[in-house]
């Protein structure tokens, strides 16, 4: 399946040229394949067929509303950890009896607001919360659904910032502890125990740490269910996908051919292996919340070169219109993107090495440091690939620089699916002194 790749030397997203939206829509522009979210979906939802499953998508990845109603049209749940993003699911049509909500911080407020939604489950990370969502559920005469999330002590996850699940992260109960918690909160009497969770942590990109979560886990789910008689136990989701291809050895790149496999070492079919064996004798709905996977390669951040520039010393910077309040990756946590001209570069062109940075005033800001890249020109387009996840989620309006716009693109057809922000919009809500006393 060909979501990204060049036709007659120009790089398309499906069957649309990436130019002629940049010329239509302006740069920065984050394009998304709506034909990319939908297989990635179905070919894990495939992968699980022999278990009783619910894939739930962590909002936290892209939490657009085209994203959210692609995906609730293939009947996915939703793994929130916010009101906001609980409020953008029901807004895109999604079931809030489908929705978990996570989160270490929920607020009384974001208690309330769910409970009266209806949602599935309350993932809770520590006693003190089982005791506030208790409160709040009797203030309000209802039982609250929750599913304690285990912490199974195990190392998975790339960068320190994004594994979660070793004894020493914020996130989660310690397994040696969860039968002890699990037991005081039987004895609330305006909670429900639904379910077990554990979530290890994000870009995993082989089977094992999954295999021995599940493994260290399994058993505690049992005697939950034989003891309080819980629904589901929910997996997590951290299934890593590509984002360094072999460009620079001259092979093509994984989204020039439409290779979907999740990581270079992990494919959705041996990670259900790797899990589904421990799973299927406990007899309980598996719950899973990918996010990166289903959407990271099916989006790219398109921008346009506005200098070049080399030192005295020799060293040749990049500069374009994107920055690191678009798409933070690479200066938060020094995650990487494949960058290729829309162009299609000649085979033969000669490789120089340059840093990509943007016009953000930091010195962080940069897409990519002493990147091998083909000749590129002022004024030529760019895409930043696998964009999809962690990229307009994250963007902000450091430098008071406007959001980028965002395109699905299914098919032949593109549609604008968030307009780009305007410099009025900027200001929007705010007051001078003068003003707020007036209007107070």
């Amino acid at each position: 399946m060909h979501s990204f790749h060049y036709h007659k030397g120009q790089l398309r997203c499906e069957g649309v040229d990436l130019s002629a939206l940049a010329a239509e829509h302006g740069t920065p522009l984050y394009v998304y394949s709506a034909q990319t979210i939908q297989d990635h979906f179905r070919r894990l939802d495939a992968a699980l067929a022999g278990l009783d499953h619910l894939i739930c998508y962590a909002v936290k990845a892209n939490s657009t509303l085209a994203v959210l109603d692609l995906l609730g049209r293939e009947r996915a749940g939703f793994d929130i950890v916010s009101a906001g993003e609980l409020y953008r699911v029901l807004h895109a049509g999604g079931r809030p009896e489908c929705c978990t909500f996570a989160g270490v911080g929920k607020t009384r407020e974001e208690i309330e607001y769910a409970l009266r939604k209806e949602v599935l489950s309350f993932n809770v990370e520590s006693e003190a919360e089982l005791e506030m969502i208790n409160a709040v559920a009797g203030e309000s005469g209802r039982r609250a659904p929750v599913a304690l999330r285990i912490n199974p002590d195990v190392a998975a996850g790339g960068h320190k910032y994004i594994s979660t699940g070793k004894s020493e992260n914020k996130f989660g109960i310690g397994i040696d502890r969860a039968l002890e918690v699990y037991a005081a909160a039987s004895k609330m009497p305006h909670l429900r125990l639904r379910g077990v969770q554990m979530h290890i942590g994000s870009q995993i990109t082989e089977a094992g740490p999954f295999a021995r979560a599940v493994a260290k886990v399994a058993p505690v789910a049992a005697e939950l269910k034989r003891e309080y008689g819980i629904e589901f136990f929910s997996v997590g989701g951290g299934l890593g996908i590509v984002y360094k291809s072999s460009l620079e050895s001259g092979q093509e790149a994984w989204w020039q051919h439409g290779d979907n496999t999740p990581s270079p070492s992990l494919t959705v079919e041996e990670y259900a292996a790797a899990i589904v064996p421990a799973l299927k004798p406990l007899g309980l709905r598996i719950l899973l919340e990918p996010g990166r996977f289903l959407v990271g390669n099916a989006g790219v951040l398109l921008s346009t070169v506005q200098y070049l520039k080399t030192t005295a010393s020799g060293k040749k910077f990049v500069i374009v219109d994107a920055g690191m309040n678009d798409l933070i990756r690479p200066a938060l946590y020094e995650g990487y993107h494949e960058i290729v001209p829309v162009r299609e570069p000649s085979p033969t062109d000669r490789r120089e090495a340059a840093d990509v940075v943007g016009p953000v005033c930091e010195s962080g800001d940069f897409f990519a440091q002493a990147r091998e890249l083909p000749p590129l020109r002022q004024g030529e387009l760019i895409a930043l690939m696998s964009a999809g996840a962690y990229g307009f989620a994250m963007a902000s309006n450091y430098n008071s620089r406007p959001l980028a716009a965002e395109v699905m693109v299914s098919g032949k057809t593109a549609h604008v699916v968030r307009e780009r922000q305007t410099l009025r919009d900027l200001i929007r809500g705010e007051h001078r002194v003068e003003e707020a006393a007036v209007a107070h």
